[in-house]
């Protein structure tokens, strides 16, 4: 049903379209609009999104269903035998036809290919977020947390959740 392409920077302008599409749905009842507002430019503007791609060993994965981009996911290498889930985001359309599980599975395959001894791969989820039932689903468990400064008096107040590859 999907189809998956690794994202290159000619990407970057469908990451940034797709990512104001969800974020802010998904943070609305979270985040301030303010805060929304601060993070899509600092994660999500065109140029940080090269940046993240070309400088820091962001590797976007992007799900299609046809033509149609439905979502996309984000790994970087985290030190030695250690990956982060940096984002996965579905368009609203797409979330109940599985994309979710798809672009997760697809992170594993690509991180396995990259690196094919064991490792872990962690991600930061907000401890408020629904789609912390999701990476349990996913076999994913609590680590740690913590409350992380990201600027301008913001802070993102995350459960760090990891699995073993």
């Amino acid at each position: 049903m999907f189809t998956i392409k690794k994202a290159d920077t000619a990407d970057c302008r469908l990451i940034h379209d797709l990512a104001w599409q969800v974020f802010p749905m998904t943070y609305k009842d979270i985040l301030s609009k303010e805060q929304i507002e601060y993070m899509m430019e600092w994660m999500y503007s065109v140029d940080n999104i090269r940046k993240q791609m070309e400088e820091e060993g962001h590797v976007y994965l992007l799900a299609y269903e046809e033509c149609e981009a439905a979502g996309y996911v984000s790994v970087r290498p985290d030190g030695q035998d250690l990956f982060h889930l940096e984002k996965i985001y579905v368009l609203p359309y797409f979330q109940k036809a599985h994309c979710g599980s798809f672009l997760f599975h697809e992170a594993i395959r690509y991180i396995k290919e990259v690196h094919p001894t064991p490792c872990h791969m962690e991600l930061n989820v907000n401890r408020h977020n629904p789609a912390l039932g999701f990476y349990e689903h996913m076999g994913m468990s609590k680590a740690r947390e913590g409350d992380f400064d990201i600027g301008n008096g913001y802070f993102m107040n995350d459960y760090i959740m990891t699995i073993e590859i």
